[in-house]
């Protein structure tokens, strides 16, 4: 009414659904006003109406997580949103992804962090805030104490913000989980790993690193190998959607040997084929006992690699997940991953394939298991962030959220 504005049909109702949890004494409530959900009407939500949210939810205790994601806010509901962090004291989780935030969006958000102590989590995946908004959001690494979880990926960062990213890590000593995913690059020259290594040989906190699409090549592997020989925190290493080949297998497998902390590895959308696999197979059947989950999906893999893989796990009986879909099997593979998971081994829900028999051949099927599946989408029915399709969040948890 203050506004003269037109109601959105699906705020009022999300907030009606909130108001009766409030009245049965709930506390801790996540406002989940997805762009993307099923229930949402035509229009989504934008920055006006995000000053709606903002009015309402400025003083109420109850409510300590807020997902807008896939909206149409832009940096007028950034403004809101900036505002909201520095009015809000009970704030945990803010969930912005894909809503049109620009670079000035992303200026206005950090610098309300410089000052807010509450937020745990926050995820500007999608918003294009280039390299300019990564600088802001770097130099607010450097002042804020509270923010344990920051997703970055798909924001079009440059080179400049993800050096800017590697120096402030090797001081902050709150952030456990960061995504730096497709940052904007150019050049052969692998700088950003180069530097985001260097900063895993100072960094002793932070438990998720997220670099997928960073064009990694087997030198840049190395640097990464080089780093986890001397840190005792990393737990889960995304580095999928690379250029990595077996060469690159070869540091690895090397550093499992002696890492005990590293639990959770994406390895998917590489190239370390046969060789790669065999390198991986031997150190986790012989010497590593830490690692619980790898995802070779689509890594050009063979019947002789995926079989070795398979052998590991009856040796090592801590490797529990393991993602191959996407390579190619032969009938030893698919005999070999059935009698793991027929005779108990390898859990339904640990993998990614199921197997069926046709005609007395044993086939391979998908299954939507993973490590991250509802990374960018959640399902219709049924729960939205269940264990089995983002196993790697569920074994190695951080932020309290997707």
């Amino acid at each position: 009414m203050e506004k003269s504005q037109k109601i959105n049909s699906f705020i009022l109702h999300i907030l009606q659904e909130v108001d009766e949890e409030i009245g049965k004494g709930l506390e801790g409530i996540t406002l989940n006003i997805a762009g993307n959900s099923c229930l949402m009407p035509e229009e989504r939500v934008t920055g006006e109406d995000f000053w709606i949210l903002f009015r309402i939810l400025k003083k109420n205790p109850y409510i300590n997580g807020l997902d807008v994601r896939y909206n149409l806010i832009s940096d007028v509901g950034a403004y809101y949103a900036a505002r909201l962090l520095q009015k809000q004291h009970k704030l945990t989780y803010l969930n912005l992804m894909f809503n049109d935030i620009g670079p000035e969006g992303g200026e206005l958000i950090a610098k309300a962090l410089h000052k807010n102590t509450t937020l745990k989590y926050l995820r500007m995946t999608g918003n294009k805030i280039e390299n300019k908004g990564g600088m802001f959001f770097a130099a607010m690494l450097q002042i804020n104490s509270s923010l344990e979880k920051l997703d970055l990926g798909d924001c079009d960062l440059g080179m400049e913000s993800v050096i800017a990213f590697a120096t402030v890590l090797t001081q902050n000593q709150t952030i456990k989980g960061i995504n730096l995913n497709r940052p904007i690059l150019y050049g052969e020259q692998e700088e950003s790993t180069v530097h985001l290594g260097h900063m895993l040989k100072e960094n002793h906190c932070l438990v998720q690193l997220h670099m997928c699409k960073h064009n990694i090549k087997n030198c840049g592997m190395k640097q990464l190998c080089d780093a986890l020989y001397l840190n005792r925190s990393l737990r889960y290493l995304d580095v999928s959607c690379n250029r990595i080949t077996h060469d690159g297998m070869m540091c690895l497998a090397d550093v499992l040997k002696s890492n005990t902390t590293l639990e959770v590895l994406d390895l998917s959308f590489n190239r370390i084929e046969n060789a790669g696999a065999k390198y991986l197979s031997e150190t986790l059947a012989s010497h590593n006992r830490s690692l619980r989950a790898l995802s070779v999906v689509s890594n050009n893999i063979e019947g002789e690699g995926l079989v070795a893989l398979s052998q590991s796990m009856k040796t090592n009986p801590t490797f529990s997940n393991v993602y191959i879909w996407g390579n190619k099997f032969d009938e030893a593979t698919c005999m070999a991953y059935s009698d793991l998971i027929q005779m108990g081994r390898l859990k339904p829900d640990n993998t990614d394939v199921e197997p069926f028999v046709v005609d007395g051949h044993v086939y391979l099927a998908e299954v939507s298991n993973g490590l991250k599946k509802h990374y960018y989408w959640r399902p219709t029915y049924g729960e939205a962030c269940t264990n089995s399709p983002n196993a790697g969040f569920t074994l190695v948890p951080v932020g309290g959220h997707l």
